[in-house]
């Protein structure tokens, strides 16, 4: 699976193993290109493979959660593990972003 996938409506995006600020940035840059060029409506972050995620991985679903928010669209969670469902909710994202379990 490549890491930016739009399928339907929807813009997958495929999570590294560790997000730190270098690599938000770049991930960041390329989900703003696919929400703006691909009129998607909602995003979905799979963490099937993260392990490790500090504060700039909050702001990347942020920052993207209020582009797509102005659309009337949806941010979901997927494959998230203990750890990175925990950090979703001690930052508070849970209320803003759909956690799926499995």
């Amino acid at each position: 699976m490549e890491d930016f996938k739009v399928i339907d409506n929807y813009l997958m995006i495929r999570l590294p193993d560790e997000i730190d600020h270098h690599k938000s940035i770049d991930i960041s840059t390329k989900a703003d290109r696919y929400i703006m060029t691909k009129k998607v409506g909602n995003v979905v972050f799979d963490f099937e493979r993260t392990t490790f995620m500090d504060s700039s991985g909050i702001g990347i679903i942020l920052g993207r959660y209020k582009k797509i928010a102005c659309f009337g669209g949806k941010v979901y969670a997927i494959n998230t593990d203990q750890r990175i469902r925990r950090i979703l909710l001690l930052s508070g994202l849970q209320s803003i972003v759909e956690i799926i379990s499995q």
